[in-house]
């Protein structure tokens, strides 16, 4: 039986509770704002809240794993029991780790992350492309063959990402490489009018730089995950002129700012509902 493509699911999950992905990042500062100890005690208790206020109340949850891997093992246990957690709240996970390799080595993180029989599988996983759009095919593959999901890097929030991002080689920069790649990777998706399961990373701070690089976010048929937004000082609003015409494509994402309302439950589904909310108002697509 054909796996559901994780680009379909995603479109249901943003139309049914709005365009917004929280993440769960148990940073040692939030865990003392919390009362919680800075040990995996603390962070399993953490996590557990999060899954508890996020499951079943947005589209995805997105776990930073560098938070959980700070542990050893013991922290990555508990990393696969929030990824469990999701899964039985029926609420997709993108698995923050930004892996990128070749060969077998990448082949290694790609079955680490979206195998259906990995313990670790999550609904998606963010990759790095700067060893070239290629070393990527291995999760790729096996993203398309399982119905789960990759988010490419492209256009970063951080102030080092243009010397990269932005260099140009033969006329055409790094980041129109990247976009290429996934917009073929979507080719399918696109024709038929969906949402593909090739994602982006498009920060919600980088301003005009997808305009002035001539980039075609709309045409990628691309989910774009915009970091950035709340306490890195990225606005709902300020999405419209970063991403025009693929606005429908956005996915924001916010840890900080709505982690900052726990560690009472409720509370924090509220923040969470709070920041779909202000994304429907800015973007102007309400769930249907």
């Amino acid at each position: 039986m054909t796996e559901t493509p994780f680009g379909d699911r995603l479109r249901a999950a943003m139309d049914a509770h709005g365009p917004f992905c929280p993440g769960i990042d148990p940073h040692a500062a939030l865990l003392e704002s919390w009362g919680l100890p800075d040990t995996v005690e603390g962070l399993a208790d953490f996590a557990r809240t999060c899954v508890e206020a996020f499951g079943g109340a947005v589209a995805c949850v997105k776990p930073q794993s560098a938070f959980f891997e700070r542990f050893g093992s013991a922290g990555v246990a508990v990393l696969e029991d929030t990824l469990a957690g999701l899964r039985a709240a029926g609420t997709l996970s993108l698995l923050d780790a930004k892996r990128g390799d070749i060969g077998t080595t990448m082949a290694g993180y790609a079955w680490a992350y979206l195998s259906s029989d990995s313990p670790l599988r999550a609904d998606a996983v963010t990759v790095s492309p700067y060893l070239g759009y290629g070393s990527l095919r291995p999760a790729l593959d096996l993203a398309a063959a399982t119905g789960r999901g990759v988010f490419v890097l492209t256009l970063t929030s951080n102030p080092e990402g243009p010397s990269v991002q932005h260099a140009v080689r033969d006329g055409r920069s790094v980041a129109a490489g990247v976009v290429d790649g996934v917009t073929a990777d979507n080719a399918a998706a696109r024709e038929r009018g969906g949402l593909g399961s090739v994602g982006m990373v498009v920060g919600a701070t980088v301003g005009s730089a997808a305009t002035d690089l001539g980039l075609d976010l709309a045409g990628s048929a691309a989910p774009l995950l915009a970091p950035g937004l709340g306490a890195q000082g990225g606005t709902p609003a300020a999405l419209r002129a970063t991403f025009g015409d693929a606005l429908p494509q956005v996915l924001g994402t916010s840890s900080r700012e709505v982690l900052a309302a726990g560690p009472d439950v409720g509370a924090l589904r509220a923040a969470a509902r709070s920041a779909a909310d202000a994304l429907v108002t800015a973007l102007d697509t309400p769930p249907t």
